[in-house]
């Protein structure tokens, strides 16, 4: 018996992690906020938010020098065009989110050298235990 509830507890908080989604759709353009244009010097930077329950029906913003770059649901990937160079990449609350959505308390962020030819892939996962992060994705 003890066994069961053992592998029911485990279960049910692997749940609310989130894992990536093979059919990832677009941020409509009206969420899209800045770093659209391509520029001379411009290298491109790829988000994608993972599927998961915890805050499935909330967005993330997500900021690039602390200035929000794009709304973005779940199971959505948005690209940026970014002067190369050291920035910060972070996901912060949607303060434009309903309800309890614009309330959340959060702030991750990675100071991250965005370079021609470099990783500037990111996923945003959420887990039960730390809430939200976003990472470099791994190629």
């Amino acid at each position: 018996m003890r066994s069961i509830l053992a592998v029911l507890s485990v279960l049910a908080l692997s749940g609310c992690a989130s894992y990536q989604n093979d059919e990832v759709h677009p941020v409509p353009t009206d969420r899209l906020l800045a770093y659209q244009q391509p520029g001379k010097d411009s290298v491109k930077v790829d988000v994608t938010r993972d599927i998961g329950y915890l805050g499935g029906g909330c967005y993330v913003a997500i900021t690039i020098d602390h200035e929000i770059a794009a709304r973005i649901g779940k199971g959505e990937s948005a690209s940026f065009h970014v002067p190369a160079g050291k920035h910060v990449v972070g996901i912060i609350g949607d303060k434009d989110g309903e309800g309890l959505c614009s309330k959340a308390m959060l702030r991750r962020e990675l100071l991250v050298p965005l370079e021609p030819g470099g990783n500037n892939t990111f996923r945003i996962v959420s887990d039960n235990r730390t809430g939200f992060d976003i990472k470099p994705a791994v190629e």
